[in-house]
């Protein structure tokens, strides 16, 4: 495994970070983890170099973190760092604060969090936290050693970003999420190098765009561009080496949901460093780029923060199915999968306009128009 430098501190990360929002379930459903899986698949990363595994409270429904803790159980705990979040948009007070710690020291089943990271800012949340004290409180959580680290993670415009980022003049790291379509999207490239520059440590989160960057094949369009290349890489390998390739990285999270994922991603991870990418090389992802923009018109990176929707709309799973429609330019997939798999109390007509889900929504996509937009496209009406 190739070890990175974090900003600042005098410590050295894998390349490659676990991220557990993602990991293997069962009968799709989000909330049911596949333990023994997860598990082996947690081991098996740190067995093979990786040092830093992140979680959060809302990953799998509330139930990633108690799978994270028992998988850090027998030694492995000793030999990573674990990071973990506090939920900005459930804390009103101090007291929440200190709650949600202590909830997650003991899902977690450790006395400290190395990585702690307030959750999704935005200006809304950054104001919200501000208003509580949020520093006076967790600069005596460092003081006792409960967080070893205080970090953030960030869901806005990069001047949001700015805006946090010298609000506060300790901040041990930050989040972002950072991919060759997202060089300005958010922090973006401006505001990685912002954050490098005043020496803190960057995570890079989205690497593979949820994994539509990893997609095998791509988009004929962009497919023809890799193949093109003279390059025996997978789509993946090319999305991974280009943030690997920049010296601001620290290191990435991948959300892996199964064995061979972790394999295929130690492996390139193992081949990375920085600015091993030629200028050649630079340009065909730059013309990847190019090719994608506009074939898929939602912004969706199947993070589900929008999830549970209260009227039971399966919201991520309606803006994949119709994203890769237009994508491979296969309506009549979409149109198949929209009313074969997704049942009647789940569609997009069951959207109540509540608006919960667009004030989660990191990516700040205008939910409720998409939803009237894919049902008016994509449904059929039983015979």
């Amino acid at each position: 495994m190739k070890y990175r430098s974090f900003g600042k501190k005098d410590i050295q990360v894998s390349a490659l970070g676990f991220g557990c929002m993602r990991l293997p379930v069962i009968d799709d459903d989000n909330s049911k983890i596949d333990k023994d899986e997860a598990i082996g698949m947690i081991r098996y990363a740190i067995d093979h170099g990786v040092n830093y595994v992140d979680t959060a409270w809302p990953y799998h429904q509330e139930t990633g973190e108690t799978v994270v803790g028992e998988a850090l159980r027998d030694g492995y705990r000793e030999r990573t760092y674990l990071a973990t979040k506090l939920p900005s948009w459930l804390i009103n007070s101090q007291d929440d604060m200190q709650r949600f710690l202590d909830l997650q020291l003991q899902k977690l089943q450790t006395d400290h969090i190395d990585f702690y990271l307030l959750h999704a800012l935005n200006i809304h949340a950054w104001e919200n936290y501000l208003k509580h004290k949020v520093f006076d409180w967790a600069e005596k959580k460092l003081a006792e050693g409960s967080i070893r680290n205080l970090g953030f993670s960030f869901h806005d415009r990069y001047q949001a970003f700015e805006t946090i980022l010298n609000g506060y003049d300790a901040w041990d790291f930050c989040q972002i999420q950072y991919n060759y379509m997202d060089v300005q999207y958010q922090a973006g490239q401006k505001g990685l190098r912002a954050a490098a520059e005043k020496g803190l440590g960057v995570v890079v989160m989205e690497p593979l765009r949820g994994g539509k960057l990893a997609l095998n094949p791509q988009p004929p369009a962009v497919q023809a561009i890799f193949d093109a290349s003279g390059k025996d890489w997978t789509p993946a390998e090319w999305a991974l080496q280009w943030v690997w390739n920049q010296p601001e990285v620290s290191l990435l999270l991948s959300g892996m949901s199964n064995m061979e994922q972790m394999k295929q991603n130690i492996a390139s991870a193992n081949r990375s460093d920085i600015g091993t990418l030629s200028e050649q090389d630079v340009k065909v992802l730059d013309a990847a780029q190019e090719a994608y923009k506009g074939l898929m018109p939602i912004p969706c990176t199947h993070c589900e923060y929008c999830m549970p929707c209260p009227s039971g709309v399966a919201i991520p799973d309606i803006f994949e199915i119709y994203n890769n429609g237009k994508a491979y330019e296969k309506k009549e997939q979409a149109t198949f999968d929209y009313n074969r798999h997704i049942q009647a109390e789940n569609k997009a007509d069951q959207c109540v306009e509540c608006g919960q889900c667009e004030g989660l929504c990191p990516q700040h996509i205008e939910i409720i128009d998409w939803l009237k937009t894919v049902h008016a496209e994509l449904y059929e009406a039983p015979q």
